[in-house]
C-alpha cells in the first residue's frame, strides 16, 4: 500500500449524455488528495502534484488514457498498469484500470482498482479519481471492504 499511496498524487476521472465529446490529446494534469478512505499509508489529504503528462486517445465513443511519466510509473508498480480504458458520454468519461499487482495486509491478499470519472468543457478535462480495494473476502480484508481513496484532477490540453 506504500506504492499505491506514493503514486495517488500522480493521475485522473468523468459522467454523461449525448454524442461523444472530441476528447483526445495531451494533457497536462494537476491533483489533489482527498479523502484517504482506504487509510493509505503516507497518503495526505490536500496534497498535489502538478505537471502530470496523460495521452487521451479516442475512438468513437471509447478512450484510453495513458497515464505517462513518473505517474505512470508509480501506477505499473502500485496497481500492474498505467492505462485506462472506457467510455465517452456526451461530455462526460469513465474510464477503469483493473489492478494486478497482489498486495497482502495480514491474511487478506487485494489489489487495487482505479476509476476515473470526468467531464471537458473545451480543452479543460476536470474530475475524480477513485482507488477502491478488490479483496479475496478473507475476514482479514474487512477494513478494507468498500474503501474509497480519491483524489480531484483538472487538466488542460493545447487549443484543439
Amino acid at each position: 500500500m506504500r506504492i499505491l499511496a506514493t503514486l495517488l498524487p500522480c493521475v485522473l476521472v468523468a459522467c454523461g449524455g449525448g454524442d461523444p465529446a472530441d476528447v483526445a490529446g495531451d494533457y497536462t494534469i494537476a491533483l489533489t488528495n482527498r479523502d484517504n478512505g482506504c487509510n493509505l499509508e503516507n497518503y495526505v489529504e490536500g496534497n498535489t502534484s502538478t505537471n502530470i503528462p496523460v495521452v487521451l486517445s479516442q475512438e468513437g465513443g471509447t478512450a484510453t488514457a495513458d497515464v505517462m511519466g513518473g505517474a505512470g510509473v508509480v501506477l505499473d508498480l502500485a496497481l500492474g498498469s498505467h492505462t485506462y480504458e472506457g467510455d465517452v458520454d456526451g461530455d462526460d468519461l469513465f474510464l477503469e484500470l483493473f489492478g494486478t499487482r497482489s498486495q497482502t495486509q495480514g491474511n487478506c491478499t487485494f489489489t487495487f482498482n482505479s476509476e476515473i470519472d470526468a467531464s471537458i468543457s473545451g480543452d479543460t478535462l476536470t474530475g475524480v479519481i477513485n482507488y477502491k480495494a478488490a479483496t479475496v473476502g478473507n475476514p482479514d480484508c474487512a477494513p478494507l471492504e468498500g474503501c474509497v481513496t480519491f483524489q480531484e484532477f483538472n487538466g488542460t490540453r493545447p487549443p484543439q
